[in-house]
């Protein structure tokens, strides 16, 4: 990386975070409480930020790249054993085109996966998902590969939220137990192919509809563009080694509308075959979210927009997957 490098996101080393994150009198050590600082600063001011120190190595995070390379460069009637379907709890690889957002067209393919959940868990809502996440059985490895990546994550996105939590004026614990001491979480791995022409939307402006996000992208192109205060898209340059950040709908409506979810959308213009990994921290799947009373204390608002923030989590979930894939067909 040339070191005149000037990221439009801010960088924030997590490490003195992780290093108390099972203290709950972590805010009285300087490190954490720069730490949040900055956190706070970001969720404000972006909602975006590249995470550095998070304790995950970069030879993991690479072969994980390498691995979903390695699966998109298969045939493509390799790839359609595992194709998405509605039986399939839609879970599974979707071909280039068949994911839309906003109601257009991107131009990319993925493996979508959701946390497993016995048949029956969360009731004829939950049914929908209802399934086992479907892997490849080439690369041989991968199941394995990403299983602990996925574990890794979630331990993670949950330290992270620890210091937003303490960010916003409240205990380390305040996103956990009831609303998020079983979290849900949504993994897609996508495909983006090279192009050579401007402007070719690989995803679609939009906010993630979650918690919290963990973006691992390629290092080598520039595509992930951010939506500013100024209202100008600027780019996500990658750092190697580091996760990008950002927060999600259900984020902004716990904090009370304080931190808000951003826009954003992929656009490669590179020749050259793009993968990213985005993984999805959620809450509770049947929780019901609404903002966080130690938050509507701090930050008072609008009684009336207070009232009409409450979603539950699954079924708002349920309804967007269903509304993204609303063309989806059986296709060979």
């Amino acid at each position: 990386m040339a070191t005149n490098f000037k990221p439009h996101l801010p960088i924030i080393d997590i490490s003195p975070l992780l290093v108390k994150c099972n203290d709950p009198d972590m805010m009285d050590d300087t490190g954490v409480a720069e730490v949040v600082q900055k956190l706070d600063r970001a969720c404000r001011d972006v909602g975006f930020f590249y995470v550095i120190g998070h304790g995950i190595s970069e030879s993991l995070m690479r072969k994980v790249k390498e691995m979903t390379h390695r699966f998109f460069e298969l045939p493509y009637e390799e790839k359609l054993k595992i194709k998405i379907t509605p039986a399939a709890g839609y879970r599974g690889y979707q071909r280039i085109g068949v994911n839309y957002t906003s109601g257009k067209q991107d131009f990319h393919e993925a493996i979508d996966c959701y946390r497993e959940f016995k048949q029956g868990k969360y009731g004829e809502t939950g049914k929908v998902l209802e399934g086992l996440n479907q892997w490849p059985e080439n690369p041989q490895e991968y199941k394995g590969l990403m299983d602990e990546y996925i574990k890794l994550c979630t331990d993670l996105s949950r330290n992270i939220l620890r210091g937003i939590s303490l960010a916003l004026g409240g205990s380390p614990y305040e996103f956990e137990g009831e609303m998020v001491g079983d979290p849900f979480w949504v993994m897609r791995i996508i495909g983006y192919p090279g192009v050579n022409q401007e402007n070719v939307i690989g995803c679609g402006a939009h906010t993630d509809y979650g918690l919290l996000t963990l973006i691992n992208q390629d290092d080598d192109k520039t595509a992930l563009q951010v939506k500013n205060l100024a209202g100008d898209w600027v780019s996500a340059i990658p750092i190697p080694g580091s996760f990008i950040c950002n927060i999600g709908d259900m984020l902004k409506i716990l904090s009370n509308g304080v931190y808000e979810s951003t826009l954003h959308r992929v656009i490669n213009n590179s020749p050259l075959y793009r993968v990213c990994i985005a993984f999805f921290y959620e809450t509770n799947f049947d929780a019901m979210v609404e903002p966080l009373d130690i938050f509507k204390e701090k930050y008072p608002g609008d009684k009336r927009s207070q009232d009409s923030k409450r979603v539950v989590y699954g079924e708002h979930l349920v309804n967007k997957v269903q509304t993204t894939f609303a063309n989806l067909v059986e296709y060979s």
